[in-house]
């Protein structure tokens, strides 16, 4: 498939930390601990690490209990304004606060508006998608909020996204995932979705994951690519 001609998707999946939700504010979230700002990407990739190693074992965890985990670790040594347990709170905490990026809302409404079903699929949980999209005022246009805690991989396993097909009762083939990550594109498109890489900051994608079958700066442009007219 050319990246100028995807084919039109019936069904819109959502990644959502970092696709649709700005976790930028975590950051200030570990200077209130009184924790190095770096330190917010760092865990954020680590949990990440740690719920891809588990899935390729075959076990699984959910995300707040993985970035617990993660904290405590990588706390060790910090002089800390609180105790690790208030730390941890405190940090994860931060998630029922995070606002959309500025494209989600014009670009999830045009969306909707072309007729497509939306959903989201998180290594998070669902409620967290469900606050965030709240909080946006957009909540209401998303079919189903999934989580791989239900599916019980975490994607970019092919069971998470064959999970969400069986509850949607619908083929892979007539899904695109939307991610700002490469590694879920690419799990996407080898379970048989269509990919989308939303890549809001120019940067390349990475040569060894699948090419994506569309390259958007924006979920406006997205929908403007995959309008049905």
């Amino acid at each position: 498939m050319s990246d100028d001609t995807p084919r039109l998707p019936e069904v819109i999946v959502f990644d959502v930390n970092e696709t649709l939700s700005d976790l930028a504010p975590l950051a200030g979230r570990f200077a209130d601990i009184g924790a190095p700002t770096h330190l917010a990407a760092t865990w954020f990739a680590s949990v990440l690490r740690d719920g891809f190693a588990l899935t390729a074992t075959g076990a699984t965890a959910r995300f707040a209990d993985l970035g617990a985990a993660v904290l405590a670790t990588m706390l060790h040594g910090v002089s800390l304004d609180r105790s690790l347990d208030d730390a941890t709170r405190h940090v994860l905490g931060g998630f029922t606060e995070l606002s959309v990026h500025p494209d989600v809302v014009d670009g999830v409404r045009a969306l909707a508006a072309n007729g497509h079903r939306l959903v989201t699929l998180s290594n998070g949980a669902a409620s967290v998608a469900a606050g965030l999209l709240e909080r946006a005022g957009v909540a209401e246009l998303f079919e189903r909020l999934l989580s791989v805690e239900d599916a019980g991989v975490w994607k970019p396993a092919a069971g998470a996204y064959r999970y969400a097909a069986q509850q949607l009762d619908t083929h892979p083939t007539q899904m695109m995932l939307v991610a700002v990550h490469p590694w879920d594109v690419d799990g996407a498109q080898r379970a048989g979705l269509q990919g989308a890489w939303v890549n809001r900051d120019g940067g390349p994608y990475p040569s060894t994951f699948t090419a994506p079958d569309l390259t958007v700066d924006s979920l406006t442009e997205l929908a403007e690519r995959i309008s049905p007219v």
